[in-house]
């Protein structure tokens, strides 16, 4: 994929923009649109251009950066670029690729430019979910790679998701919905059998009264999802 990741600076401060606009001159896969002072400027470059990725400062006059992310409708990926480390659980939840603490070295700014570089290439990568065996998720900062095949089952919680899989003793937990996790999952493979649950169906070991057991764990059935999961098994009454 040689298409180049298009991306905006926003910071008040001139010199701010100055170093970030440098660094990413630097880096042969970026393209910068512009760079805008405030949240406002953003806001209009973002409505007429497409942008894929935004380097943002958090505090700025009017609106925050962390204000700016949430007013997103359809989000690009956000790498902050901030002085202040206390918004890091909330740029968390928020689902940033990275977060920069100023002053930045290039170094550390190509680390976090080289994520979003591979996140934008799943993104775009060919092929159905169908043809691919594994998916990425955000966890802490990092794209974790997991395979289709060690997925035993996941929980949906509100705006977060637990993951459970064979090679770990905890599940792991990742900001999402179960819808768009399941959006990532081979159809053929995972089945939404509850409201809260996906099972991955070549790791069930029984059912009995609308419960699927996996291991040690038993997952309920919903009455409108049990005859989507004895189609899918294959059983026939």
């Amino acid at each position: 994929m040689n298409s180049k990741i298009r991306c905006i600076a926003v910071d008040d401060e001139l010199l701010g923009r100055k170093l970030l606009e440098e660094n990413i001159s630097q880096l042969p896969f970026l393209e910068l649109v512009g760079t805008c002072k405030n949240a406002f400027e953003a806001i209009e470059l973002l409505q007429t251009e497409k942008i894929d990725l935004v380097f943002l400062d958090i505090q700025m006059p009017g609106m925050t950066g962390t204000k700016l992310l949430e007013s997103m409708v359809t989000k690009p990926m956000v790498i902050f670029v901030t002085a202040y480390e206390q918004y890091a659980v909330e740029s968390y939840d928020l689902q940033v690729v990275d977060y920069l603490m100023k002053p930045v070295s290039f170094e550390r700014f190509t680390k976090a430019a080289m994520k979003a570089r591979e996140l934008y290439r799943l993104s775009k990568s060919e092929g159905t979910n169908e043809e691919q065996t594994y998916m990425f998720v955000n966890v802490e900062y990092s794209l974790v790679k997991i395979n289709f095949y060690q997925i035993t089952h996941i929980e949906g919680l509100k705006d977060y998701i637990k993951i459970y899989v064979t090679n770990a003793v905890h599940p792991i937990l990742t900001k999402s919905t179960l819808k768009g996790i399941e959006e990532k999952l081979p159809s053929k493979k995972f089945l939404r059998v509850q409201k809260s649950f996906i099972v991955n169906l070549e790791k069930i070991e029984s059912i009995r009264n609308h419960r699927i057991t996996i291991g040690k764990y038993e997952i309920p059935v919903s009455d409108s999802n049990m005859e989507s999961l004895l189609e899918a098994i294959n059983y026939n009454k």
